[in-house]
């Protein structure tokens, strides 16, 4: 069953890419200039070239049938190519009888066909030909009145009846004209069959619009036809037949630099028209979601296909090559024009798959350094990724800088992959800290000022180039040619990689410093309150040799805390908001309530504490000499989970942030066309 699915999948799809190349075709052929040709030569004078309006409807009414073809339902479009087929069997059935008595009449012999060996050989090769006709047709068209499709052998019958050759002529000529009769028969009685096809289709779309609406209907025609596959297919076989026609004419070997300049050619020979520029489209987003799933598949084998991102699918690749084709009129360009604006379409569309592969590959990383994974295999997988989008990146920049004059709008083209070395090298750079850090037995105090500062230098290298790209954007707008598309890009690229980046930015940096204000303005603990409290940290798991009092009476290092405030501003423990306060001189208050506890509890130790019933050191929990050896081991294994927790805040916040700004990033790119377009214009 699965294999009868398959067959019929590739089926609705193969059978479908002739009707796309014939509107391709069409829009490729000017009926103008094909008669300006026919009145300058010899058949000028034929009646069917002498009425210019009717191939113009001609040709119109070819576009009909090719829509027709490409949205008429699988099992009728089968049953219109086997009707094709049986008449092209049925026309190479003749041809073959009109070679035999072309020959006859040739050889000029009218005897019995076995008495000369030429003869019976002809007889002999037209026959089995014939018979096999006769059995494709009857086959194809599953009937076994195969006398149907006979009428080209009667040539041959009278031949064999020693018929004068002058009379085989015209028997020819009747067997044609007979086989003529059934194909109209045929066509008569089948003509209501598309009017049916037409109105059946009409009802069955009009009852989904009124119950579904135009958005279903448009969904569940877009699965029926396959369309992106579709069109990928017919790119990939217009290309693979302008690379054979190429080198089929040439019989020296092809150098590098020509292969390159063959490939961008060929390129830019199928993407002329509108169809072929959406299998261009399309077949890039299929390359691009093959090398996102082989990333992904890289790095965490068959467990990436569990949570797949949609925006991991090549669908920004191929968005971002049809936005740029559409903006700089790229199929209206000849063929040097157009593979030269080519190669730098297709620059910023691996660009964007790099920077898709590093979307994918940047949580992992950090989440590898975070954890206590010790698998070398895991780890060598996300370095060497990690390090293959450092480097080529900053390959292709170099690359594409051999090729053209350097100057501001190439330095905006290629400042995509130089910002995606840097984001790499910031990855690396925190996971090569996380490393160290695993390794240390405490944390690091400072560790969070130091991953602040390299994620806010690449990201405000983020904004100034996209500050730059808007500025060059507009001034191109106003002192150059104004469009609307070019106007609507600088826009939403304003937005999203300007005014959104600029504002998460700020309100980071806000969080940051109210933290800090907050940790400032919280009273410190006495060595006296750390004693009587003598616990861990609640955040990091660690022992606090310093640390802060919440207005709710619970002790956190002044780090962690201050960590834990980037992300929301209430207590850990007991989820109260925390204001700030005046900073005051905290004096040991003996009476003062036990930490990291709920105010049912509190109240219930200072009542065991006037009753006596307390441990005598006042320690929570029992961890001093009452303790017991359950509780030690307890706490020594919050201990051995320190550092991973102590990470889980930066990745928390750094996953946020970058979800909500590194899919803009591929859009920073689109404002460079009104450069490009007076780079044309120059």
């Amino acid at each position: 069953m699965a294999v009868k699915d398959r067959v019929e999948a590739v089926l609705n799809v193969g059978l479908r890419v002739p009707s796309i190349m014939l509107l391709d075709v069409l829009y490729r052929w000017d009926v103008s200039s094909f008669f300006q040709k026919i009145q300058r030569s010899s058949l000028s004078n034929n009646p069917l070239f002498q009425y210019k309006y009717l191939a113009l409807y001609l040709h119109y009414v070819g576009y009909i049938l090719s829509l027709v073809l490409l949205t008429l339902p699988r099992q009728h479009l089968v049953k219109l190519y086997l009707y094709v087929l049986t008449a092209l069997l049925l026309f190479a059935g003749h041809q073959v009888s009109r070679d035999y008595v072309r020959s006859e009449l040739e050889s000029g012999h009218e005897g019995p066909v076995y008495l000369e060996p030429l003869s019976m050989n002809r007889f002999t090769t037209a026959l089995i030909g014939q018979l096999v006709v006769c059995t494709l047709c009857s086959c194809v068209m599953q009937t076994k009145r195969i006398w149907l499709f006979s009428a080209h052998l009667l040539p041959l019958v009278a031949r064999l009846c020693l018929v004068p050759l002058e009379t085989i002529v015209f028997i020819n000529k009747f067997s044609m004209i007979f086989t003529g009769l059934e194909v109209i028969y045929f066509l008569a009685s089948n003509l209501l069959v598309p009017y049916n096809l037409a109105k059946t289709a009409y009802r069955e779309l009009a009852q989904v619009v009124e119950v579904y609406g135009l958005l279903a209907l448009g969904m569940s025609l877009w699965n029926q036809l396959v369309l992106p596959v579709l069109f990928m297919c017919f790119w990939l076989l217009l290309f693979a037949l302008q690379i054979y026609s190429y080198f089929s004419t040439r019989d020296q070997p092809t150098s590098r630099e020509r292969l390159l300049f063959l490939f961008l050619t060929s390129i830019a020979e199928c993407c002329s028209t509108p169809y072929s520029l959406l299998g261009l489209v399309f077949t890039v987003s299929f390359i691009a979601l093959g090398v996102l799933t082989l990333c992904k598949f890289y790095l965490q084998g068959y467990r990436a296909f569990m949570n797949d991102n949609t925006m991991h699918r090549g669908m920004t690749e191929g968005i971002t090559l049809l936005i740029l084709a559409v903006q700089t009129g790229l199929i209206e360009l000849q063929v040097i024009h157009r593979a030269f604006l080519l190669s730098i379409i297709l620059f910023i569309v691996v660009a964007s798959i790099l920077q898709s592969m590093l979307e994918i590959a940047d949580p992992i990383v950090l989440a590898l350094g975070a954890s206590r994974d010790k698998s070398l295999w895991k780890h060598f997988r996300a370095v060497s990724l990690c390090l293959f989008l450092l480097i080529f990146p900053a390959y292709m920049a170099y690359m594409i800088c051999q090729f053209f004059h350097m100057d501001f709008w190439l330095l905006i083209i290629i400042s995509s992959s130089i910002l995606t070395s840097l984001q790499v090298l910031g990855t690396l750079l925190i996971y090569v800290l996380f490393m160290v850090e695993e390794f240390r037995k405490a944390p690091v105090e400072n560790m969070d000022e130091v991953i602040y500062c390299v994620n806010g230098t690449y990201r405000l290298l983020e904004f100034l180039v996209a500050v730059c790209v808007v500025c060059y954007g507009v001034s191109e707008t106003v002192f150059g040619e104004w469009s609307v598309m070019g106007s609507t890009i600088i826009l939403v690229h304003s937005y999203y990689n300007v005014w959104l980046r600029a504002q998460l930015g700020w309100q980071s940096f806000l969080l940051r410093r109210d933290a800090v204000n907050k940790i400032k303005s919280l009273p410190t603990a006495s060595n006296t309150q750390l004693e009587q409290y003598n616990d861990i940290c609640a955040i990091c798991y660690q022992d606090m040799n310093s640390a802060v009092i919440t207005p709710c009476s619970h002790f956190f290092h002044a780090g962690c805390l201050k960590k834990w405030l980037y992300v929301q501003e209430t207590c850990p423990l007991c989820h109260s908001q925390l204001k700030s306060q005046s900073p005051t001189t905290t004096v040991p208050n003996q009476d003062a309530p036990v930490a990291n506890q709920s105010p049912a509890e509190q109240d219930e130790a200072n009542k065991k504490q006037k009753d006596g019933t307390l441990p005598d050191d006042g320690k929570e929990g029992g961890t001093g000499e009452n303790s017991t050896p359950d509780s030690s081991v307890f706490i020594w294994r919050r201990k051995k989970k320190s550092k991973t927790i102590y990470k889980q805040i930066f990745i928390t916040q750094h996953l946020k942030s970058w979800n909500r700004s590194s899919q803009c990033v591929s859009m920073m790119s689109l404002t460079f066309m009104p450069a490009v377009i007076s780079l044309e214009r120059a």
